[in-house]
């Protein structure tokens, strides 16, 4: 018997494929990730993970804009950050609010000028 580990992947195809329903359904992947196919025809990645025995779901993007494979990527960055003890939804949110604060305050310094 295989270990429960080598199961099929999600492939490219079969999310390029996955029709929407009229309920939405998940195509599981590996390691937490796995493609949501919404009624209205909506295809977005999520993980989910736990972190201090809580249940949460991490958004990686929307198919086809997000690839499978920067899907993965995006998955192996947040379980490096789980195993550093980092919730990956608190350091997304950190990562965009700087992002908006350095925009601002560039947008700031050109209008000083």
């Amino acid at each position: 018997m295989p270990p429960a580990e080598e199961f099929m992947s999600l492939t490219n195809t079969a999310a390029r494929h996955a029709k929407p329903k009229d309920k939405p359904y998940k195509l599981s992947d590996s390691g937490g990730l796995y493609l949501e196919v919404l009624p209205a025809g909506g295809k977005y990645w999520r993980m989910k993970y736990r972190i201090s025995g809580k249940e949460n779901r991490l958004a990686l993007g929307v198919y086809p804009a997000v690839t499978l494979m920067q899907a993965r990527k995006a998955r192996d960055a947040a379980k490096d950050q789980l195993a550093q003890g980092l919730n990956p939804s608190e350091e997304k949110k950190r990562a965009k609010l700087a992002a908006s604060i350095k925009q601002a305050h560039c947008f700031e310094a050109i209008a000083q000028e």
